[in-house]
Protein backbone atom coordinates (compact mmCIF):
# COMPACT_ATOMS: atom_id res chain seq x y z
CA UNK A 1 0.00 0.00 0.00
CA UNK A 2 1.41 3.38 -1.00
CA UNK A 3 1.43 6.19 1.55
CA UNK A 4 -1.05 8.92 0.86
CA UNK A 5 0.09 12.24 -0.58
CA UNK A 6 -0.77 13.91 2.72
CA UNK A 7 1.51 11.56 4.70
CA UNK A 8 4.36 12.12 2.25
CA UNK A 9 3.96 15.90 2.50
CA UNK A 10 3.89 15.80 6.31
CA UNK A 11 7.03 13.64 6.36
CA UNK A 12 8.71 16.06 3.96
CA UNK A 13 7.82 19.03 6.19
CA UNK A 14 9.12 17.28 9.32
CA UNK A 15 12.35 16.35 7.56
CA UNK A 16 12.77 19.92 6.31
CA UNK A 17 12.23 21.35 9.82
CA UNK A 18 14.71 18.89 11.38
CA UNK A 19 17.25 19.64 8.67
CA UNK A 20 16.96 23.38 9.35
CA UNK A 21 17.18 22.85 13.12
CA UNK A 22 20.30 20.69 12.80
CA UNK A 23 21.97 23.30 10.61
CA UNK A 24 21.09 26.12 12.99
CA UNK A 25 22.46 24.25 16.01
CA UNK A 26 25.57 23.21 14.07
CA UNK A 27 26.20 26.88 13.23
CA UNK A 28 25.91 27.89 16.89
CA UNK A 29 28.31 25.11 17.89
CA UNK A 30 30.79 26.09 15.19
CA UNK A 31 30.67 29.74 16.32
CA UNK A 32 31.19 28.77 19.98
CA UNK A 33 34.18 26.61 19.12
CA UNK A 34 35.60 29.25 16.80
CA UNK A 35 35.42 31.87 19.57
CA UNK A 36 36.47 29.71 22.53
CA UNK A 37 38.58 26.85 21.19
CA UNK A 38 38.24 23.26 22.39
CA UNK A 39 35.34 22.63 24.75
CA UNK A 40 33.67 19.82 26.65
CA UNK A 41 30.15 18.81 25.67
CA UNK A 42 28.80 20.37 28.87
CA UNK A 43 30.48 23.74 28.23
CA UNK A 44 29.61 23.60 24.55
CA UNK A 45 25.93 23.08 25.36
CA UNK A 46 25.95 26.31 27.37
CA UNK A 47 28.01 28.31 24.88
CA UNK A 48 25.92 27.22 21.89
CA UNK A 49 22.70 27.73 23.89
CA UNK A 50 21.45 24.26 22.94
CA UNK A 51 18.13 23.54 24.64
CA UNK A 52 18.96 19.89 25.37
CA UNK A 53 21.71 17.32 25.02
CA UNK A 54 19.69 15.83 22.18
CA UNK A 55 19.89 19.15 20.30
CA UNK A 56 23.60 19.47 21.06
CA UNK A 57 24.36 16.03 19.66
CA UNK A 58 22.16 16.70 16.62
CA UNK A 59 24.41 19.67 15.77
CA UNK A 60 27.60 17.81 16.66
CA UNK A 61 26.57 14.93 14.41
CA UNK A 62 26.05 17.36 11.55
CA UNK A 63 29.54 18.85 12.01
CA UNK A 64 31.19 15.46 12.47
CA UNK A 65 29.51 14.18 9.32
CA UNK A 66 30.88 17.19 7.41
CA UNK A 67 34.35 16.47 8.89
CA UNK A 68 34.52 19.89 10.59
CA UNK A 69 35.25 18.65 14.14
CA UNK A 70 37.86 16.80 16.12
CA UNK A 71 36.52 14.70 18.99
CA UNK A 72 38.95 13.65 21.72
CA UNK A 73 38.74 12.29 25.23
CA UNK A 74 36.40 9.47 26.18
CA UNK A 75 32.72 8.76 25.72
CA UNK A 76 31.77 10.19 29.11
CA UNK A 77 33.63 13.47 28.68
CA UNK A 78 34.39 14.22 25.03
CA UNK A 79 36.28 17.36 24.04
CA UNK A 80 35.41 18.95 20.71
CA UNK A 81 37.45 21.36 18.58
CA UNK A 82 37.35 22.64 15.03
CA UNK A 83 39.63 21.11 12.41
Amino acid sequence: MKPSVRVVLINFKVKKIMFAKAGEIAGAIWNALNENGAMSAKDLKKAAKAKSEKDLYLGLGWLLREDKLNAEGDEKDPIFSLK
